[in-house]
């Protein structure tokens, strides 16, 4: 019986997961930079886009073990963990390590052919987290071990991850031993596949071509795996998709809620129309006459965050000029309340947050309702993790700015996720 080599082995594994409906998706990500089996590497690494496999480590493993190693490091590729991410790692390489790990391990532990790739028993799996982005999971293990907290910074002040002293930005699961919480579990971080971000350190321009290069071979894949009718996970799709603004989405917001104000009027002809000889009304534009937004003082949403807001804020009297502007200060309740006219030209410097407590959103409906406000939009700036059963009785249109919590479905009106202030 002739046996295959390592290089074949890798070979092999590469043909039957491109030839797969669930995992043809990722065919033209496997075919990116530089795969290969060598000595001396403990298990498997990548630096975001050539991948390398331990030639001992996978003499170990099955078939099915081999094949989710491979997926493992190319889900790091197409997701684009590494260049995203370095940030993450340079603050806490091993809490960053287990937040990438837990999106791909979660991403093939829910491959319905259970006989294509098999996790092994040390893998970070918790659905909890599915559809959840790295930084998503990053900061909530973050609140999860408080402890960690100043213990992961250098004595010169930079943040680094103690496994990084260099500052390079590689991440490794060389935590071997360390006890982290997850969802009231205490994990024991084994060693595993390295996330070696050394020297990848890509300008601009660099970045975007990358993005690119991925966002094409995903694509490529695609193409494939919707012929095979295979479906594109959540995880994926996010990462393609190109993410809205929410200083446009805010503005677009509340330029639409004047614009619905418009009416037509006969005491003006149409200029445009009555050129040719066609009577036609104009359209009267009336100034919006209250806006409110309400703002989450509950923690997370701090006073620089606050800063940043309120210049886009500002944006938006300038160009709409609303009589009123209404800023409710809220967390289990309406703490407060600041009005200002349109025109304000010192809005960041206005703002006096007020709160500090748990979270109830709840409580602005109510307290709009209780008041007998009427205005003309109403615009949550949240960081998203507030009740469950929501009482929402507003009857205009609301936007949701959400920095945090990705898995929020607001009652009503529309939701816009914030990655970067």
């Amino acid at each position: 019986m002739a046996y295959l080599t390592d290089e074949e082995r890798l070979k092999k594994s590469h043909i039957i997961l491109m030839r797969h409906p669930e995992t043809a998706l990722y065919g033209s990500v496997m075919m990116m930079g530089e795969s290969a089996v060598e000595d001396g590497i403990p298990t498997a690494y990548t630096d975001g886009e050539n991948k390398r496999y331990g030639r001992e480590f996978m003499s170990k493993l099955t078939d099915e073990e081999a094949r989710a190693l491979i997926m493992h490091e190319n889900l790091h590729v197409a997701l684009m963990h590494i260049p995203r991410h370095k940030d993450l790692m340079k603050e806490d390489g091993m809490l960053a390590n287990v937040a990438m790990d837990i999106v791909v391990n979660n991403i093939i532990d829910n491959l319905t052919d259970k006989s294509l790739c098999k996790l092994p028993s040390s893998a970070i799996l918790d659905h909890k987290f599915d559809g959840w982005s790295v930084r998503e999971i990053y900061n909530d293990l973050k609140k999860q071990n408080p402890q960690r907290g100043q213990s992961r910074t250098q004595p010169d002040g930079s943040g680094q991850s103690r496994t990084q002293p260099d500052g390079s930005g590689q991440s490794n699961d060389s935590g071997q031993g360390e006890t982290i919480n997850i969802n009231g579990k205490q994990v024991t971080v084994q060693d595993g596949d390295e996330h070696d971000g050394t020297g990848v350190n890509p300008t601009p321009e660099q970045a975007k071509e990358f993005e690119e290069k991925v966002g094409r071979a995903l694509r490529e894949g695609g193409i494939l795996a919707g012929r095979l009718g295979a479906k594109v996970p959540r995880e994926v799709s996010a990462s393609l998709d190109k993410p809205i603004d929410w200083k446009e989405a805010m503005r677009d917001f509340v330029s639409t809620a004047v614009r619905g104000k418009d009416e037509l009027t006969w005491r003006r002809f149409n200029r445009s129309l009555l050129a040719n000889d066609i009577l036609a009304p104009s359209v009267e534009s009336e100034t919006m006459t209250e806006a409110i937004i309400a703002i989450d003082t509950s923690g997370s949403i701090n006073q620089e965050m606050i800063g940043k807001f309120a210049f886009q804020l500002q944006l938006i009297c300038d160009s709409v000029n609303p009589e009123t502007v209404r800023i409710l200060w809220w967390d289990t309740e309406v703490h407060g309340e600041q009005t200002f006219g349109g025109d304000a030209n010192n809005v960041k410097d206005i703002l006096k947050p007020l709160g500090g407590g748990g979270t109830r959103v709840s409580c602005v409906s109510e307290y709009i309702k209780q008041k007998g406000y009427k205005p003309d939009c109403v615009v949550i700036f949240t960081d998203g993790y507030v009740e469950d059963n929501i009482e929402w009785d507003i009857g205009v249109e609301t936007l949701w700015l959400v920095t945090e919590n990705r898995n929020f479905v607001p009652p009503k009106g529309k939701m816009v996720k914030i990655d970067k202030l």
